[in-house]
């Protein structure tokens, strides 16, 4: 979401496109959606879950572990419903730490029952004086399929953020790294919150890790952090139970209704990159909001078209996808965002500081992070 993590992922991205332009070339993808000549004129990319189809784990969508049981509803939030050994790695090669994943309940933004997955990584440190410290690293996941979700990423060793779990693990932490996002792989709502804090209710509920009351930090950047803070902010009323020391998050947005008004607008330079997250943010929020984020009555149909392309996609073929490729240039003459009640009503609503942490924040922005300007989308 912001300038400093663009610039940390821009390898990552030229290298994950010239690899799937040479593939869409190879298997010969369709590339009959048409754009404006003055935008971004990639071919139409294949997505990372088509490669992802090639390895021998199954993708989530595919593995039955992830699926719902019959009485879902009759569990409570953190409650596991299953739970699995797996192997960690870290660009491809196997980690020696204990891995266990475990499924379990939580709610949506609407407190409907839903199960989701969190990893969590304990090293082979002996830990004494105190119960085992656990840090709770939300990943930037910023995708729109499941294949994305760090319980998957992690046992095929594609989990860019990586290198964070590993240095915490020589410190002697457990590490818990939820599917905040869920497995339908909604983005920027309170049902992030709600999924973080009942990973951490499911860790001290599994008595094989041995971790029933650890203190807990939470950590995350850009996407990351939206979900880190936000289960900061409901912790007090959600889940107390979980006893929290303190979050660190940087890069995160505090109003949706800012940051959707300033993304709409033509930006120059890199920050023209950053288009992305306005089509991420629209797939995700339509899935949540059918009704109201209505593609149909908002977007031409080359708006259309893309939004359908957005639908399976993991960061770095969206974020090349969506590069220079403002949502604004495809409303309908006279929709916007900002011209929906209703649209403006659901981004409010999920906007932070609707509830007040009762923990210490550390809540940090580069220099360069136009995305996040105080006066035009921060609250802090």
């Amino acid at each position: 979401m912001g300038k400093t993590w663009l610039r940390h992922s821009t390898v990552a991205m030229i290298s994950a496109v010239t690899v799937l332009v040479a593939a869409n070339s190879a298997a010969g993808a369709p590339t009959d959606i048409v754009f404006p000549p003055d935008q971004n004129q990639l071919p139409q990319l294949p997505s990372e879950p088509q490669l992802y189809d090639q390895l021998p784990i199954p993708t989530p969508s595919e593995d039955p572990w992830y699926n719902d049981p019959e009485d879902l509803a009759s569990y409570a939030p953190g409650q596991i419903v299953r739970t699995r050994e797996v192997q960690t790695r870290l660009v491809g090669l196997p980690l020696p730490v204990y891995t266990k994943q475990l499924l379990f309940r939580s709610n949506d933004v609407h407190d409907n029952p839903i199960v989701t997955a969190t990893t969590v990584i304990v090293p082979g440190i002996p830990w004494q004086g105190s119960a085992r410290p656990v840090v709770s690293f939300q990943e930037a996941i910023d995708s729109t399929d499941s294949s994305c979700n760090p319980s998957h990423t992690l046992q095929v060793g594609t989990m860019k953020e990586s290198p964070l779990v590993a240095g915490w693990l020589a410190q002697g932490f457990a590490i818990n790294v939820p599917d905040f996002d869920g497995k339908f792989n909604t983005f920027n709502t309170y049902a992030e919150g709600k999924m973080v804090l009942d990973s951490l209710r499911a860790v001290k509920n599994d008595a094989g890790l041995g971790l029933a009351d650890p203190g807990i930090a939470l950590y995350g950047y850009s996407g990351g952090g939206s979900g880190s803070i936000r289960a900061a902010e409901l912790r007090a009323t959600y889940a107390p139970d979980v006893r929290l020391l303190g979050t660190a998050v940087g890069a995160t947005p505090g109003s949706l209704t800012g940051i959707a008004r300033y993304a709409v607008q033509p930006q120059p330079g890199l920050a023209g990159a950053g288009n992305f997250t306005m089509w991420l943010g629209f797939v995700a929020l339509a899935r949540e909001y059918p009704d109201v984020f209505r593609p149909e009555e908002l977007l031409t149909e080359e708006g259309q078209q893309l939004l359908r392309d957005f639908q399976s996609r993991c960061i770095y073929t969206i974020g090349a996808s969506g590069a220079y490729r403002p949502l604004s240039a495809y409303f309908k003459p006279g929709k916007s965002l900002d011209t929906e009640p209703a649209i403006l009503q659901v981004l409010e609503e999920n906007s932070l500081g609707k509830h007040i942490p009762d923990t210490p924040i550390l809540w940090w922005h580069g220099i360069w992070e136009r995305s996040c300007h105080p006066r035009q989308c921060c609250r802090q």
